[in-house]
């Protein structure tokens, strides 16, 4: 643990690079430093209301749109 104490700043060095880093006292696993994370932000459903517009006729089916699928001969060199 003394010797800890002295190495604080390299071994904390070592946890933010990704490897595990345990203190023992007395020879026996005492702490684990980790890195700390920030924890994820629930996201708030509903912030672009009034910012965004879909046309009406958004999901309509659009037979062109249908017949490229269907025939891939509708495009130029794609024969």
């Amino acid at each position: 643990m003394h010797e800890a104490k002295s190495q604080l700043s390299r071994l904390a060095r070592l946890a933010r690079k990704g490897e595990e880093v345990v203190i023992c006292r007395a020879g026996r696993p005492w702490v684990r430093l980790t890195p700390h994370e920030e924890p994820a932000r629930r996201r708030r459903p509903g912030g672009l209301e009034g910012r965004i517009w879909i046309s009406p006729d958004f999901d309509l089916d659009d037979e062109q749109t249908i017949a490229a699928f269907e025939n891939p001969g509708v495009f130029p060199g794609s024969e």
